[in-house]
């Protein structure tokens, strides 16, 4: 069994958020793929299921996601090395889309607390840079991560998240 973890905040007002991409990359996901999220939330959390693949949506706050993901590992045995977590990251050039096996949380409140919960940072995790430096000067980190996508920068999300798809397709392969 492999868990895929796309990270947000619950709530239609979060929609089309900086902080929300790994939610949008897993509806776009589930969209190419034809799958369908379950109505009932189990363990906090939307989920989905396509044979051995369990894929998330925690419906705790950004910063406490750690919990959500480590009660979906418990329950269904899932080791960290079959864990995929999709986030934003600021730092990162918009559109650039990052893979690693495993990393640090580099400033990411989501990845610190999944670290913290699952006291390990030894999981795969997909950075999708949402970096727009004239805006985040203007607004501030906060206001810039809850902030909604420039009409410019929506333009550019399909190719981006086809580009996440692939990253996710190639995680679920190896």
């Amino acid at each position: 069994m492999k868990l895929v973890v796309g990270l947000g905040n619950p709530g239609n007002n979060y929609n089309f958020t900086r902080h929300n991409v790994g939610f949008l990359a897993l509806d776009f996901y589930f969209k190419v793929k034809n799958l369908k999220w379950n109505e009932k939330p189990k363990f906090g959390a939307l989920y989905g299921r396509s044979e051995d693949v369990l894929f998330i949506k925690p419906q705790e706050y950004y910063n406490e996601t750690g919990k959500v993901v480590r009660e979906f590992m418990r329950y269904y045995k899932i080791p960290t090395s079959d864990i995929l977590v999709i986030c934003d990251n600021f730092d990162l050039e918009f559109g650039k889309v990052r893979m690693r096996s495993i990393g640090a949380a580099g400033g990411n409140n989501g990845l610190k607390s999944i670290d913290a919960a699952l006291n390990t940072s030894e999981y795969a995790r997909i950075r999708i840079g949402t970096e727009n430096d004239e805006l985040r000067k203007k607004m501030g980190d906060i206001d810039f991560v809850l902030s909604k996508f420039t009409p410019d920068e929506k333009a550019l999300l399909p190719d981006v998240l086809q580009r996440v798809s692939a990253n996710i397709d190639e995680f679920l392969l190896n």
